[in-house]
């Protein structure tokens, strides 16, 4: 609960860190939808302030129930917690508590935007993968019940070469321009040189993005934490982007570049058979996903592509919560005050390496940590040593090249 009167409000904070006019422009990424404005730009602010634990959980819910059902025609929006999922901050979703429920939301689904895929023949494959492969995964969810998946980034290892930006794209055949993983490339006059700052989802345990959906198509996998989008459940309100205070999500406007028919299902479905992995269809919301489909599958279970992809060995992927993770291994090591390997960390501008995760003090617990400095108020995004026009990719940022700074709206 934040108390202090001087402390800047939580918009005020999301502001320093998306730009002065990024409620303005998330009000008209809203105008451009079908879907109540206001009611999405509020929710959005209520969520942060949910999340900031200025506002309760039931309370939330009252306020915009009424409305939420009015516009969409229904809140299946969880409106109670059990215990086991108070504890661990993930909310239950309809999908694993209403079957019946679930089918009839995927029917209305599949009929319009979902539909696109690869038809019911795909749906077929999917609902009757290997068997033992999902048996295997669910044993070992069992063994390890509070997983949570995340990430150490090392900003100062990173040479932007976008190698996990193309990975990322290739991965999940993203069309051009949805860039799940993003590279900014800056100068700050409290830091040396060219500095570089990973984006990605940061797979928040208290995401208001997912407490915005009116559907509980943005939901967290409760066996593991990942922040997800079911895509055959999402109506495309775009709710989610606007509550979200970091900017990684991209809503898919026209066709995909890549047809339905070139997905593998079994890279778009989930050991719970939900559509969450690879590009959404049209009409939908995707963001990074962090890989769901390799973590279902046992010889790929935690990795990553963009960490497989990174040749300056930056990106460490892993459970959070898991002392021996290699994540929590590699920050343990790079908080020792004298490590091992001094040319490993020759950029470092002492011993003792900082840390730090985005916007952790807005309560949305990000499970991404960054190793190395944090970009200032006055870091200003400069051209980066690897275009992504020379990548074969279209960087959506370019616009603000030379006229914005981190703290004015690089992020949205």
């Amino acid at each position: 609960m934040i108390d202090d009167d001087n402390e800047p409000s939580i918009e005020e904070r999301v502001s320093a860190f998306r730009g002065d006019d990024w409620e303005d422009e998330m009000r008209a990424v809203l105008d451009e939808g079908e879907y109540d404005t206001e009611l999405g730009i509020q929710m959005a602010r209520d969520a942060r302030r949910l999340v900031a634990g200025e506002l309760e959980e039931a309370d939330f819910h009252e306020r915009y129930h009424d409305a939420v059902v009015e516009e969409f025609g229904v809140d299946d929006r969880p409106l109670e917690t059990s215990d086991e999922s108070a504890a661990s901050g993930h909310l239950p979703v309809a999908a694993e508590t209403d079957e019946e429920e679930l089918e009839r939301r995927e029917v209305l689904q599949k009929m319009g935007a979902a539909g696109a895929f690869v038809g019911l023949g795909a749906w077929a494959t999917a609902e009757n993968r290997d068997e033992s492969a999902s048996a295997e995964a669910a044993a070992s969810d069992e063994d390890d019940p509070n997983r949570q998946w995340g990430m150490v980034i090392d900003l100062d290892k990173c040479d932007g070469c976008l190698s996990c930006v193309i990975a990322c794209s290739q991965e999940n055949q993203t069309s051009a321009g949805s860039n799940w993983m993003y590279v900014f490339t800056y100068e700050d006059d409290d830091q040396d040189g060219e500095n570089f700052l990973v984006r990605t989802c940061q797979m928040c345990t208290n995401a208001p993005c997912e407490k915005v959906c009116p559907t509980t198509a943005r939901h967290t996998r409760t066996e593991d934490g990942l922040v997800l989008t079911d895509y055959d459940v999402c109506i495309g309100c775009r709710y989610c982007q606007v509550a979200c205070p970091y900017g990684v999500n991209y809503f898919q406007w026209g066709e995909p570049d890549v047809p339905g028919s070139e997905i593998d299902p079994h890279h778009a479905y989930d050991d719970r058979g939900r559509w969450v992995d690879s590009r959404p269809p049209k009409g939908v919301m995707g963001k990074c996903t962090m890989c769901p489909t390799r973590q279902d599958d046992p010889d790929r279970r935690g990795t990553t592509g963009c960490e497989d992809a990174c040749s300056m060995d930056a990106i460490y992927f892993g459970d959070m919560n898991d002392p021996e993770s290699d994540p929590n291994q590699y920050l343990e090591t790079v908080r020792e005050e004298n490590p091992t390997d001094r040319e490993t960390f020759a950029n470092r501008p002492s011993d003792r390496v900082s840390t730090f995760r985005l916007l952790e003090e807005l309560g949305t617990e990000p499970n991404v940590v960054f190793v190395g400095n944090e970009p200032g108020p006055n870091a200003k995004q400069v051209e980066g040593p690897v275009s992504y026009e020379e990548m074969g990719q279209v960087d959506r940022r370019k616009d603000v090249l030379d006229e914005e700074t981190f703290a004015g709206g690089v992020f949205s």
